[in-house]
């Protein structure tokens, strides 16, 4: 009996060495990775600053009131004249590749950042007043959660600032503005021209997007008529037909249904 016990248990030994070896490896896997730097090398100057340009609000991100961590914040209506101080740190391999909060994917190479209250996105120039070095983020996420911290930083614009190493850096952020030119209201009674109608929706905010990208490709004048429950965008008005098929090509560029047109 002792031997027969010894050969069985010699066959398995193989197999419980195996489950011991795979629980071994499997442990580590499912403890979730800390952040960190990039693996490649990556100097100051192969970061570039982010290119400012006026872009219409990110579709997601931007609500307000929002609730992080049981604690409530809101979303600035503008951020024309932002300028704070405060303490920057920064984030990097853990979120490379996942989504930010208004839907891009975060690069951890690129010049970004997360704020908790700035609209998004907003271009913003953020000082080391450490050692004077800046860079030129887009913001495109929320956070830092911290009440001690102003911005979070992507782990390129860290690099920039020469504050990866550190962790943490005391910066000023200026959010850069544009002088945005307001949808010229529709005066009553005029008459000889077209419009087109680019859009139609329930919610103002939605019009104001919608807005905002047409005066961003230069589709200008746009006004928003409000009736019948809904905000319509209209450009124009338009002299002839020429530049209405011009202006309705290049909504239809844009990705958007063709316009169709309204007489005033």
């Amino acid at each position: 009996m002792k031997g027969q016990y010894f050969r069985i248990g010699e066959s398995l030994l193989p197999l419980l060495i195996l489950l011991v070896l795979i629980q071994a490896c499997g442990g580590p896997q499912k403890r979730e990775a800390a952040d960190g730097p990039s693996t490649r090398s990556l100097s100051a100057s192969d970061v570039k600053d982010a290119v400012p340009r006026q872009e219409p609000r990110a579709r997601y991100g931007n609500r307000s009131p929002y609730e992080v961590l049981g604690k409530r914040y809101n979303v600035m209506n503008s951020s024309a004249g932002y300028k704070a101080r405060g303490i920057a740190s920064w984030y990097g391999s853990k979120f490379h590749g996942r989504r930010t909060s208004s839907g891009e994917p975060f690069d951890m190479h690129l010049a970004t950042a997360a704020h908790r209250s700035l609209p998004l996105p907003t271009y913003a120039e953020v000082t080391n007043l450490d050692n004077g070095r800046k860079v030129i983020v887009k913001i495109n996420d929320r956070g830092p959660f911290h009440e001690d911290r102003l911005i979070d930083l992507s782990y390129g614009a860290a690099v920039k600032l020469d504050m990866a190493s550190k962790g943490t850096a005391r910066v000023e952020v200026r959010a850069i503005s544009f002088d945005e030119p307001q949808p010229a209201p529709l005066q009553a009674g005029v008459t000889g021209g077209t419009f087109l109608q680019v859009g139609a929706f329930s919610r103002r905010d939605s019009a104001e997007q919608l807005a905002g990208l047409m005066m961003q490709e230069h589709l200008q004048p746009v006004s928003i008529e409000q009736g019948s429950g809904l905000f319509r965008v209209w450009i124009g008005p338009y002299p002839d037909e020429s530049d209405i098929e011009l202006a309705s090509r290049r909504v239809v560029e844009l990705g958007l249904e063709r316009p169709h047109k309204v007489r005033r």
